[in-house]
């Protein structure tokens, strides 16, 4: 039996996890249709998103499909929860993408819809609640044409568009139907078209049809599928174009392992458990594997069969399985070789807050639960100071906060507060420093050379270049140097992280191992990684210092819809928030503004828009670049010793060693 790894993604209130019930539903999984509303769904299985009615947590159900076992992996669809989308792309073999016939394409429908493009991950459009008043039908595909891809074709036709007996049926082959199909792909089979162009009855249909399923699977064509997971309406149809239009896995279970673990969730006795997808290769109970950088024994696990996780011995290619056993294995480790899979990035947290205990004796446990919740989402961005003992997590949006508080307090029975979120800033050099400190020559008081030049690079990463020979002292060293210049650039002059930038060693030297008269190991006259970690922070800092930095902030792209007569309004609103907008679009008594606005000012716009607009204005937002700040430049305070003071920064390190 072939497997399809499927992925069930939407912008949040589309309607994608009654769809995934009306699946199940209709695969035979489930009797009853469970209800978002009511908290009674499959795959929603934490308290908070059964009262809330969101997805949070991505999870995994499967369900047979004729020849095909299904594994389905809904989504969340708010913004705040895109790292858990994030995790799961790169996973899978195909994708439902859930539009609302209402609202139409909105912004997380074209974050998502581009991440698979760039992903190559074949897709099938959903055209939700046909039953819902103001449903759309050739207008809603003109929309998926013009916002998402010319190359989409409706191979279902939609009737009572707007009532409840709404209902959807696969289109007859007749011609309307192969003008639309032969349109789609005008400009992905050149010869097909002109071949039907020439002579359109003499092209069989099967012809036609079979370049459309072939274009999806190259994750270039789209077929659009219309239906109402409340009514059930239009659910044959797109199981017939799961089954019809997406490949299944593909993976040699012969091969070297070769998998990725994308979610990992505690056990009743506190045991990491692993959600895995293996695209080569197989693993079995008792193997040891290579995971997270050291090795693990594999204790049990299990995989996704008709509706639930069932024990296995073993688990081959192309299939997810819960593995036990894997010790501190992270969101994202590879198991055995990383995949060859290309991986979808979104854009950072770009808020952060500080997290209060109610009590202060709860502080330790704020910190190892706050450690456990980053464990299960590495983006959550756990940053402690120790000086001002404050604890700060990084957030996508207000949701998320109110989440995290709810799972604190339900979870681990702490009750906190959050203060005011601010923007995460981030800094990049300015022009180039260097700096080189020479072992056993003031004012260096460690046994190690270390030279660093820093400059300005592409890209938003920071690269580390060694301009010395790699035989010149041990590897270990060199990793040392290389671990220190990344930590330390985790705070800039600023105080923010530094990006865009390359770190080249220029200068290197230690002072081999060396016995003392006893024969035994001094430290006094032998360098050692210690020296090397505690010496980066000096060097790397002063280069720092000699290239300078910028401060750059958060810039998000806006979309506003909203009444013509409104116009002045909002953008006098826009303009106060220090927003950039292109010229406006008129569509008759709306129109639409576009444009780049501070992503400190989004939530602030969000808040004013519905009284500027009559409660008609729609905004849409997402992270687009960092920009240099304009006016006072933001700095944000420190978690350890500043090295650009070097006295307090040695005071600092010989307390802690002293400590140890």
């Amino acid at each position: 039996m072939r497997t399809l790894n499927l992925g069930i993604l939407a912008h949040v209130d589309a309607g994608k996890t009654s769809l995934t019930e009306r699946l199940l539903q209709a695969a035979g999984v489930i009797e009853e249709v469970g209800s978002v509303d009511a908290g009674s769904t499959r795959t929603d299985t934490l308290d908070l998103e059964r009262r809330r009615g969101i997805t949070i947590k991505s999870a995994v159900v499967s369900f047979t499909l004729g020849d095909t076992a299904v594994n389905l992996i809904d989504t969340p669809g708010h913004p705040d929860f895109i790292a858990e989308v994030e995790r799961v792309l790169g996973l899978l073999d195909g994708a439902v993408l859930v539009v609302s016939a209402v609202e139409g394409v909105q912004a997380q429908t074209r974050v998502l819809f581009r991440a698979l493009r760039r992903l190559g991950v074949p897709t099938l459009v959903f055209a939700n609640k046909i039953d819902r008043a103001g449903a759309r039908g050739a207008p809603l595909l003109a929309e998926l044409a013009a916002r998402l891809d010319p190359a989409v074709v409706a191979v279902d036709a939609a009737s009572g568009l707007g009532t409840a007996a709404a209902s959807s049926a696969p289109r007859p082959r007749d011609r309307p139907y192969l003008d639309d199909l032969a349109e789609a792909l005008a400009d992905l089979d050149e010869d097909l078209v002109r071949d039907y162009l020439d002579a359109p009855d003499a092209l069989g249909r099967e012809r036609l049809d079979d370049a459309l399923a072939a274009q999806t699977a190259r994750a270039r064509a789209h077929p659009v599928h219309f239906g109402s997971a409340i009514t059930g309406a239009g659910i044959a149809g797109l199981l017939a174009g799961i089954r019809r239009f997406l490949p299944a896995s593909a993976g040699d279970p012969d091969g070297p392992l070769s998998g990725t673990v994308f979610k990992v969730e505690r056990g009743p006795a506190g045991e990491r458990i692993a959600y895995a997808r293996l695209f080569s290769g197989a693993l079995s109970v008792r193997d040891r594997v290579p995971v997270g950088g050291g090795e693990a024994k594999v204790t049990a696990l299990s995989v996704f069969d008709d509706g639930a996780d069932r024990p296995a011995a073993r688990v081959e290619a192309g299939r997810i399985a819960k593995l036990w056993g894997l010790g501190e294995v992270r969101v994202g480790d590879p198991i055995g070789r990383a995949p060859d899979r290309g991986t979808e990035r979104f854009a950072p947290p770009t808020l952060e807050t500080v997290v209060v205990p109610a009590r202060e004796s709860d502080r330790p446990g704020l910190h190892a639960a706050l450690t456990r919740l980053a464990e299960q989402d590495p983006l959550i961005g756990l940053r402690q100071d120790e000086e001002r003992r404050e604890l700060s997590v990084s957030l996508y949006g207000e949701v998320q906060k109110e989440v995290i508080g709810a799972t604190l307090a339900e979870e681990h029975g702490l009750e906190v507060a959050f203060r005011e979120s601010t923007v995460i800033c981030v800094e990049r050099p300015t022009g180039a420093g260097a700096a080189v400190e020479f072992i056993a020559k003031a004012p260096n008081p460690f046994l190690a050379t270390v030279g660093l030049r820093i400059e300005p690079a592409p890209g938003t990463g920071a690269e580390f270049r060694l301009g010395v020979e790699l035989g010149s002292m041990p590897l270990a060293f060199f990793k040392a140097v290389e671990e220190a210049v990344h930590a330390t650039l985790a705070q800039g002059l600023h105080g923010w992280q530094v990006e865009g930038c390359a770190v080249t060693m220029t200068h290197s030297g230690y002072w081999a191992r060396q016995s003392s008269a006893h024969g035994g190991f001094d430290k006094a006259m032998s360098s050692t990684a210690g020296d090397f970690r505690d010496l980066v922070p000096l060097v790397l800092a002063e280069a720092l210092r000699q290239a300078g930095t910028a401060v750059c902030e958060p810039l998000h792209r806006f979309r506003i819809e909203l009444p013509a007569p409104d116009l002045g309004g909002v953008l006098a609103a826009l303009a106060k928030a220090r927003a950039v907008p292109e010229p406006p679009r008129h569509r008759g008594d709306r129109c639409v503004l576009e444009g780049t606005v501070p992503a400190a000012a989004v939530h602030g716009l969000g808040r004013r828009l519905p009284g500027l607009t009559s409660g008609e204005g729609v905004l849409e937002s997402a992270f687009e670049r960092h920009e240099p700040v304009t006016g006072p430049v933001p700095a944000r305070a420190r978690t350890d010793a500043d090295p650009l003071d070097r006295e307090a920064y040695l005071l600092a390190l010989s307390r802690r060693l002293a400590g140890r």
